[in-house]
């Protein structure tokens, strides 16, 4: 998914220049780690991370994500994305929609 929507947002027109990513990971888990796999898998350098987010942990919580390979999570954002954003969800009704009447 996340070399998908990186793609998906290409065929919109949406300039690489307006996309922010952020890494959101547990403090116990590799940091550098995680922001460099991030990077290197949508094709960008760790400096153009935004701040990674640091998730406190918690004792009593059964977190199932320990492993080292375990890279956290990828945020994307897209400034002035109004227009992408009807756009997918325009086509996201019309597949739904779609599926509706197939079945």
């Amino acid at each position: 998914m996340i070399k998908v929507f990186p793609a998906w947002l290409r065929l919109l027109g949406v300039e690489p220049e307006r996309l922010r990513y952020r890494v959101m990971i547990h403090v116990t888990a590799d940091v550098v780690a995680a922001e460099r796999y991030r990077a290197d898998l949508v094709g960008v350098d760790v400096a153009a991370l935004q701040k990674t987010t640091i998730k406190k942990h918690h004792p009593k919580t059964v977190r199932t994500n320990t492993e080292a390979g375990h890279h956290g999570c990828l945020v994307i954002r897209v400034r002035q994305s109004a227009d992408p954003y009807r756009r997918i969800e325009g086509w996201w009704y019309g597949i739904v929609l779609g599926a509706k009447r197939a079945a």
